[in-house]
């Protein structure tokens, strides 16, 4: 960050997304992460973050934004974090794995999703996937009950529209007590 010009901002928690790379007219690149991480996630982000940075100076929009340029350069520059001084050994293990072939959240990655989760301050929120089907659940104002697994998502059906929506097995939900 010191060799660039640069504008990092941290940022209040946002549902969709941990960070973001953009590219500002008549102003300096910016980064901005989640406040909200835990320390582990949010280095994860910065770096992740950090990666597009480098990409957009080497490639411009020539390339992929998570192609095998982008994929390369967060690796290399991961690779000096990836040791008991920065990561606990449990999440070391899981990152390491998933640094071999990166996905472009790293929320994708269900294995990484549960263990960067242990480090999590506690919540009364629990996710989503630990629901049996029919359970009642609020997610972003909403509330929902809990259908049937379609790969990585629920289907759920909105309490009140009764529309559908597809849910990730990682969404913090509060559950609704039976009344």
């Amino acid at each position: 960050m010191e060799k660039y010009p640069l504008h990092f901002k941290i940022t209040k928690e946002r549902q969709t997304k941990h960070g973001d790379f953009r590219i500002q007219i008549n102003s300096k690149p910016q980064i901005t992460v989640n406040h909200s991480l835990n320390p582990y996630a949010f280095l994860i982000t910065l770096i992740h973050e950090m990666a597009h940075f480098v990409n957009y100076k080497n490639h411009k929009r020539k390339v992929d934004p998570h192609g095998t340029e982008w994929k390369m350069e967060f690796q290399h520059l991961m690779l000096p974090l990836l040791n008991q001084d920065v990561f606990p050994d449990d999440l070391l293990r899981v990152l390491a794995k998933h640094m071999k072939n990166p996905k472009a959240s790293s929320g994708s990655d269900s294995k990484l999703v549960l263990a960067l989760k242990r480090y999590d301050l506690p919540t009364d929120k629990i996710l989503l996937q630990e629901l049996q089907i029919g359970t009642v659940f609020q997610l972003n104002q909403m509330q929902f009950i809990l259908g049937e697994k379609r790969r990585t998502r629920y289907e759920c059906v909105e309490f009140h529209s009764k529309r559908k929506y597809l849910v990730s097995q990682h969404a913090e939900v509060l559950v609704i007590p039976k009344l």
